[in-house]
Parts: structure tokens; C-alpha cells; sequence
């Protein structure tokens, strides 16, 4: 039984790349690379060699069918979540960008603000609280001059400051109650 079909996670009219493609047409080494990078999978290639001598004998078309692949190869050591939690993390965020357009938006972001306005983000997995994190320090920072810059020459000032000296994290109570905030951080800055 077909359950969902691998198709593009839609975010806007023009999608240039879907799950489906990357599953069944990349190669060993790029899906690998994919669900490193993108997923944090200690197993990519091995999750990728098996994708690859799968598809040899017939497309993979389903979620069904790579759930069951990805869990077939890793071994399950964790209970919380399914085994191809991951892979499917790094598939989305590949189709959609997902962490291009989180760095796109963080060059700049603090623009969008009033002075005063505060920017609060809920990341649900390291990499993007990795760049979030990275940003905010950077807007918070009076000088972004080398450490070891004797004369400061970059023009550039504090532009927020930080509510939020370490993410805020959902208690136990709230992860019982929604599971599936277990990850998520938020971080909260004030434009000044």
C-alpha cells in the first residue's frame, strides 16, 4: 500500500529539484554526501550503497520503500524516532534549500526590523541553529575585524542585542505533550 509518493515538498511554484530524483538518479558518493551534511547520519554510506543496489533492480518510489530500506540497513539503537528520520531530514532540506535560504535570509535579517523589533527563530535541528546562533553573535558584535586587527576597518556596528544568552529550550512537560518539539531551540534577539 502507497502511503505517500516521493514527490517535491512544495514550498513555492517553481521546485527545480524533487526527492524522487535524488533517490533514484544521484550517485553513490552525492547521496552519501546529502545525508551527512544535511542529515547528520553517522551511516550515509551505507544507507547510500544500499539505495543504489536497490534501485538497480526498480525505482524507489515511495516512502514506504525507503523507510523500510533505510531501517532494513541501519542498525536501531535509538527509540525515540524512526530509523530514517534522518535521511528524510537531509531529502527535505536538500529539495527545499532549506538551509541556503535560512543563510540568505540571516545575512541580512536584522534590516527587517524597527528599532526595538525583536526576531525570535525556532530551530528544530543543529545545522540550522548553528547558523542562527552564528548570525545573532555576528549582529550582536560591535566590530567583525579580525581578533588579531589592531584598527578597526569594517565599518560595521551592533545592530541587535541578545535576549536569549542560551537557547530556550521546551521543558519535559511540553515535549510530552508535543513530541515532536523535543529539538527545538529558540533564540530571541532586540534590534537596537
Amino acid at each position: 500500500m502507497h502511503l505517500v509518493a516521493l514527490r517535491p515538498f512544495q514550498v513555492g511554484a517553481l521546485q527545480e529539484l524533487d526527492a524522487e530524483q535524488i533517490v533514484n538518479g544521484f550517485a553513490e558518493a552525492e547521496l552519501a554526501r546529502i545525508f551527512r551534511a544535511f542529515g547528520e547520519e553517522p551511516h550515509a554510506r551505507r544507507i547510500a550503497r544500499a539505495i543504489v543496489n536497490e534501485r538497480e533492480s526498480k525505482p524507489i518510489e515511495t516512502t514506504d520503500q525507503l523507510a523500510g530500506l533505510v531501517a532494513r540497513v541501519k542498525p536501531s539503537r535509538r527509540r525515540d524516532h524512526h530509523p530514517a528520520t534522518q535521511v528524510f531530514q537531509a531529502l527535505r532540506i536538500a529539495v527545499n534549500r532549506e538551509l541556503a535560504e535560512l543563510e540568505r535570509f540571516l545575512e541580512k535579517g536584522y534590516a527587517t526590523l524597527r528599532p526595538r523589533g525583536r526576531m525570535a527563530i525556532i530551530s528544530f535541528h543543529s545545522l540550522e541553529d548553528r547558523l542562527v546562533k552564528t548570525a545573532f553573535r555576528k549582529w550582536s558584535r560591535p566590530c567583525i575585524c579580525p581578533p588579531r586587527a589592531i584598527i578597526c576597518r569594517c565599518g560595521w556596528s551592533q545592530k541587535v542585542k541578545s535576549l536569549t544568552k542560551k537557547p530556550v529550550s521546551p521543558s519535559a512537560l511540553e515535549i510530552e505533550i508535543n513530541p515532536r518539539a523535543r529539538s527545538a531551540k529558540l533564540r530571541v534577539v532586540e534590534r537596537i
